[in-house]
């Protein structure tokens, strides 16, 4: 696929984020009604929970890549899975931020360290964290890439870890939205919730694509001025 063709790719991806992030803004500041519990402050559901599951599609998608990395030695998915671990992290540190503002608008607390759940994904985000750490202190080649996609692939052990402690919570924390019973909320605040989660994952796939694409530029510039020098 071309530089160009990826760029196409990459500009639908954008448009199409933003237009369905502005109709789930729109849906859920206008339109889903509030909650009778927690009131107007539990709107910020609709943009903390999407970002918090597109963080785990973006580490899940870094271990697919890690995966292939050491399945079949293509270089290429290094610098997939490097790119998509950026984007969790980015997308984890949202998680964290948006997460601490609805618990003290909600329950007037900012953190608290007996939640397993907050700890989990505290802990989650911090290993991806030193990703970076243990990337960057190895030299540049194909024994970096190895040793990077085997640490992405111990980290996605931690996504069912940090997920399942939210569903076994039993404190008032951190609610549990989604059950065995299906979504507890109306079908209003589905469909509210579900079209800002796509808006989310494109946003997440808009900016994955955007940063892969200058990576790979970068590479390219850097062989071809390697190639002049040693012409």
């Amino acid at each position: 696929m071309s530089t160009w063709s990826r760029n196409r790719g990459g500009i639908a991806v954008a448009v199409a984020a933003a237009t369905v992030l502005v109709a789930g803004a729109a849906l859920a500041l206008l339109w889903a009604p509030e909650d009778a519990d927690q009131g107007p402050s539990q709107r910020i559901f609709y943009l903390h929970v999407p970002i918090a599951l597109t963080a785990y599609a973006c580490f899940g998608w870094a271990a697919w890549k890690a995966l292939r990395l050491l399945w079949t030695g293509e270089q290429r998915h290094d610098l997939e899975s490097y790119t998509a671990v950026h984007m969790g992290t980015i997308f984890g540190s949202l998680t964290l931020v948006t997460g601490s503002i609805w618990a003290k608008t909600s329950w007037g607390v900012w953190w608290s360290w007996g939640e397993q759940q907050l700890v989990l994904f505290l802990v989650l985000f911090l290993f991806y964290a030193a990703y970076f750490m243990l990337r960057f202190s190895l030299a540049d080649g194909p024994a970096r890439g190895r040793i990077s996609a085997v640490y992405a692939l111990f980290g996605v052990v931690l996504i069912p870890i940090s997920f399942l402690a939210i569903r076994l919570a039993e404190n008032f924390i951190h609610p549990v939205v989604f059950t065995r019973d299906g979504p507890q909320m109306s079908g209003d605040m589905f469909f509210t919730f579900c079209v800002c989660l796509a808006g989310t994952l494109l946003l997440a796939g808009a900016l994955y694509l955007n940063e892969l694409t200058g990576k790979r530029l970068d590479v390219r510039l850097r062989e071809l001025r390697e190639a002049l020098e040693l012409g």
